[in-house]
């Protein structure tokens, strides 16, 4: 874990003394949605596996940086514990960590099904136990925001395991939202569709890039930009009376 530097207060900022946890925000969107974060005066407390890169991004945001297994429960519920203690409390999780994989559905091991199922929805029922409880004990309500996917409202070839996790997430939102609204905490969750992450970049020819695009009536694909916007919207007194809901980021590719 690396200490929180210091960062002067920013009178105005639309998360001014906010304490965020998030997982799996050392890259990628995850990374994007904390910088945002922080840029408005948010406190973040990354939870990732890659620590040199949680560190690095924690640093150059004044948070904290935690190593951490999502798939051992005992170290997912350590991490976030530890978050909370260090930033002095939780105002919003953001359960964004998640793990893909491509496989023939007649190909799937029971193995393959439980890791993606073990990081992508049992490590998001854990942190929001946690943090839930934490936020309850404050008694000052609390935003928390789940990571879902396109995928989990519609399917794709040999992503069964991944799609079903996906639909899961958002199952566990709903239910939670409807457990934990008496305690003033909304629970969402947001479904993007094709993102254009630097790591995804690499892997994605131009081909691939103008054939996705065309699903979308807005003609591009998702920046992690776009998924930040609304993971801070949820986030915020604009979305106080939003819970339960799966938000889709897909530039309209689907509209359930």
């Amino acid at each position: 874990m690396v200490e929180r530097a210091h960062r002067p207060a920013s009178s105005g900022m639309r998360f001014e003394n906010c304490r965020v946890v998030a997982t799996g925000a050392a890259q990628g969107i995850g990374a994007q949605i904390v910088r945002d974060f922080a840029s408005q005066g948010a406190e973040v407390a990354i939870i990732d596996k890659l620590l040199p890169e949680a560190e690095q991004l924690a640093s150059e945001l004044g948070g904290t940086a935690i190593e951490c297994d999502l798939s051992d429960p005992c170290a997912t519920r350590s991490a976030v514990t530890s978050a909370i203690t260090d930033l002095g409390r939780v105002d919003v999780l953001l359960n964004n960590a998640g793990i893909f994989r491509i496989t023939p559905l007649l190909e799937i091991s029971a193995d393959e099904w439980d890791s993606i199922f073990a990081v992508n929805v049992r490590a998001m029922l854990l942190t929001t136990q946690v943090a839930a409880g934490a936020m309850i004990k404050q008694g000052t309500g609390g935003k928390i925001i789940n990571m879902a996917s396109m995928g989990g409202k519609t399917g794709a070839a040999n992503q069964a395991h991944y799609a079903a996790s996906k639909a899961a997430v958002i199952s566990l939102t709903q239910v939670a939202a409807a457990e934990l609204g008496e305690h003033g905490i909304t629970v969402n969750s947001i479904c993007p569709g094709y993102v254009l992450t630097e790591m995804g970049a690499a892997t994605r020819t131009p081909e691939m890039v103008a054939e996705w695009s065309s699903k979308s009536p807005l003609g591009r694909l998702a920046q992690p930009s776009d998924v930040a916007s609304m993971a801070l919207f949820l986030a915020s007194s604009d979305a106080d009376y939003c819970t339960g809901q799966a938000m889709n980021v897909t530039g309209g590719m689907i509209t359930h």
